[in-house]
This record gives C-alpha cells, structure tokens and sequence, in this order.
C-alpha cells in the first residue's frame, strides 16, 4: 500500500466546494489512473481483474488482484490455489473470490505521474458535463452576465462557469458592448465541444422581451394575462399581442402598469426600444386592426383565409397610410409577423382610383360586346337578304324556263 496521507482528501474537498466536482469522482479518478499506471508498468493491459482500493482511514492505496480459489490452478494471473488462499484468509473456500495486493515496490513516482494526467482528465471532462447540464437546462431562458471583451465581431459573455458567444446577427443595431458592464441575455444553444460547451446567447431575441413582461407584470406570471404572440426588430420596435382570460382584468392596462411605470422600466432595460401593447382577437379582422396601431384603419376585407395563404386588404385614411406602412414598411412587417396575415394597404384615394379604372374597364368591355352584338345582327340581317334574293332570282329563273317550254310546245302543235 502507497500512504498519501489526508492532503489528497482536503484537495478534493476544495474542488467540490470551488467547482462542484464530486469528491467521490476524484477519488474514482485516481483509482482508475493508479489502475492504468499498474498495467502500464507490467504491460499486461488486458488485465480485467485488477482495481485500486483507497482506504480513507489510513489514507492509504493500492492495487489489487481478484483472482478465483480452485482446486489446481491453470491460469496464475486469475486463479490462486486454496493452500495460498487460506494462507490470506482461512475462510476461504473453492470457487470464492479473494484480493491479492500486486502493488509493485517503488510505484510512487510511476503512479504519480500516471494520476495527475488522468485527474486532470477527469476534472475537465467533469467540468465540461457539469456546464453542459447546467446551461441545457438554461437554454431557452433569459440569463444575466458581464461583457468581457468584442472578438472578431463577437462579443464575450461571461455567464458563469463559462463565457458565452454574441454572434453579430443576435446583438441589437448600434449598440455598444462595453467590457465590464452587465447584460442580460437569452441563451439560444448550447454546443458540445471537446473542451467547455459553447453556449450562444442573443441580446435581440423576442424571448427577451417576453421574459422580461413576466418579470414586471405579475398578471402575466399568475396566467390572468398571457402573451399570444411577438414579433421583434431588435432597437427599433417591438409589437406584443396579449390576451386577459379574466373579463375584469385589462390585458393592456395591466402591461402597461399604473402611469405606465411597467411599461417604462421594460422599455429603460431595452434602450428605450418602443413597444406597441397589441389586445388580442380570435377575429382576424378585428386583430390586424389592433396590429396596425397607431394607425386608423377604414376597413379591412378578407381576400384568402386557409390552410395555405391568409391574405387581407387593408383601407386606411389618406393622412394614415405612411403611418400604416411606417419607416421601410417596418409597421405593416411587423403585424405581419404578429399576425401571420399577409396584410396589403391602401389609402382612400388609392382604392377609390382602382374602383374608378375598375368600372371604366368594365364599361368598356360592355360596350365592345354590345358593338359586337351590332355586328353579329347585321351579318345576320344581311344573310337573311341574300338567301330572299336568291330565292327570287331561282324563282324567276324557274318561271322563263316553263314559259320557254309552252312555247316550244306550241310550234310544235
């Protein structure tokens, strides 16, 4: 037996309490190493029968051989004959199992060395399974961390055990990431490397926006409110439809908060990102007009509503119809996303423009098929003519030849 003293116990004590590494992982892991240096040094590594013990009385270790009791041995490196066996233990019977100490002499050093390698190893595997438990189960959820540095783009989170990676697609339009400054973030995925997991996390998700609503309206983390669907562009606008399923409780109202106090501190944490609090409806027309807000909206006319396609044309004020659209079509784009409706706008004047051109083009198709109606009448008229005409000049024609007949009868006579 090799004594290590209680120096190694301590140091497991302190990984545990500092990385929340099991102590009983540390000691399988040096049990494990002082089983592979053994093999190593007796270059017999197909041995299966041999294992480390570790007594944490005494402080010491070392290693076994389980070999069987047999009557006559075949194989020494498994089987130990009964006279031997009893010579360790004099309970020992045929067919039991028993421990034999192979540890070599001066196997300090050589399990030393082997066990720092293997100890290492593990404390980084365990680390790593540790991080990648802690952050699948996180994944999905809002998290807070500290900018640590900008690379290459990206931006270092440092979120814990580990640092997060803020691609540029996820971080919010001329925003600027100071290292050292706390930032809350949504963890996107969670990727497993040979090293520590690589976790993405974003600062432009819409899931931000809806975890930080449950936050601050405690009607919504109670389920009196719920959320029904976000559409997002990250720093400039945010549209958010709710839905109260208590009648005496206001879905916006409540979001929106006494003098508008939750409202505000949501908009303060999102760099004073504007957000549009949107009433939801089981009627579509009735939601794309809540969707369209600030807008006033005339009319609303359902042109596809399946499976396929949902398609409605909106009629909105003249004065409305930049404010409908917004700044690059972001309005109407982002009722799309909230709604699922592909929404088209027009102005008063505009629908009232293609009525008018609608009834001209119309009105001239009536009178192309009227004038057609003419001329297929006079074609007719004018058939009519000919065949009477033809039928008195077969008639006239019939008449001379019988007067020509009666004539040349009577000479004849």
């Amino acid at each position: 037996m090799i004594k290590i003293g209680t120096a190694l116990f301590e140091a497991c004590e302190q990984l545990e309490r500092e990385r929340g590494i099991s102590k009983e992982v540390l000691i399988a892991s040096l049990c494990d190493a002082m089983v592979a240096a053994y093999k190593k040094h007796m270059r017999n590594k197909e041995a299966t029968n041999i294992e480390a013990i570790l007594d944490e009385q005494s402080g010491e270790i070392g290693v076994f051989s389980t070999k069987l009791v047999v009557e006559n041995v075949e194989d020494p490196e498994t089987q130990i004959a009964l006279s031997d066996a009893k010579e360790i233990d004099e309970d020992v019977e045929l067919d039991d199992e028993v421990k034999i100490e192979v540890t070599p002499e001066q196997f300090g050093r050589i399990a030393a060395q082997s066990a720092k390698q293997v100890i290492t190893q593990r404390i980084r595997e365990a680390e790593r399974n540790l991080v990648l438990q802690e952050f699948m189960d996180k994944k999905g959820t809002l998290t807070t961390g500290i900018i640590q540095r900008v690379e290459n783009r990206n931006v270092i989170v440092n979120i814990g055990k580990t640092d997060a990676i803020m691609p540029q697609k996820e971080q919010i339009p001329g925003e600027y990431y100071k290292p050292g400054n706390r930032i809350r973030v949504f963890v996107l995925n969670v990727k497993e490397t040979t090293k520590l997991p690589q976790v993405i996390v974003s600062h432009a998700h819409a899931e931000i926006v809806r975890e930080l609503f449950e936050l601050e309206v405690p009607e919504i983390e109670d389920g009196i409110v719920e959320i029904k669907s976000i559409s997002r562009e990250a720093g400039y606008r945010t549209k958010i439809a709710v839905w109260s399923n208590d009648p005496e409780v206001d879905s916006v109202g409540a979001c929106i908060g006494p003098r508008g106090s939750r409202i505000q501190t949501i908009v303060g944490e999102l760099k004073n990102e504007k957000i549009d609090i949107v009433r939801y409806s089981e009627d579509p027309v009735e939601y794309i007009v809540n969707a369209l807000s600030p807008a006033r909206v005339v009319s609303v006319d359902i042109m596809a509503d399946d499976e396929y396609a949902h398609e409605a044309m909106v009629v909105v004020p003249d004065d409305q119809l930049s404010l409908a659209i917004g700044r690059e079509g972001q309005n109407v784009r982002l009722a799309h996303k909230l709604t699922g409706w592909k929404i088209d706008i027009k102005s008063v004047s505009q629908m009232e423009k293609a009525e008018a051109q609608s009834f001209e083009n119309n009105y001239d198709d009536e009178e192309v098929e009227e004038a057609s109606n003419v001329v297929d009448d006079e074609e007719l008229q004018q058939e009519i003519e000919e065949e009477m005409n033809q039928q008195a000049y077969d008639e006239e024609d019939l008449q001379q030849e019988e007067v020509v007949e009666e004539n040349e009868s009577s000479e004849e006579i």
